[in-house]
């Protein structure tokens, strides 16, 4: 006896559940650095910027871990409440929402189209 002690040898299911997990990992870190997630509304994101079209009164998205929500249109300006606090801008004006950028590219009648990045 060498006094070593007995390693088993890896088998398929454990090979499976690490390359399972490390999938999960990346799409998590994955998730994360997109920062934005929608609900009905389009958003797409890239390098630290998220564009978003919210439409119809109470349109919400989450951009850059920051809650969106599209209270409508007044004046051609769109008023929006983001992280509780409300703000307002028309087509090409930026403004800065807690710790976002907004700028808003379009405002219709019931829609605003923006891009959001971090302040």
């Amino acid at each position: 006896m060498s006094g070593a002690p007995y390693a088993a040898p890896m088998t398929s299911t454990t090979r499976a559940a690490r390359f399972a997990g490390g999938l999960l990992a990346g799409g998590l870190s994955l998730a994360a650095l997109t920062g934005c997630s929608f609900t009905s509304h389009n958003v797409s994101c890239s390098s630290g910027s998220c564009t978003a079209t919210l439409s119809g009164d109470g349109a919400q998205a989450e951009i850059l871990g920051t809650t969106l929500s599209f209270d409508g249109v007044q004046d051609g300006r769109a008023t929006l409440s983001v992280g509780g606090t409300s703000v307002s801008c028309g087509e090409g004006e930026s403004v800065a929402a807690g710790p976002l950028e907004i700028a808003c590219s379009g405002v219709t009648d019931d829609s605003v189209q923006l891009t959001a990045s971090l302040g």
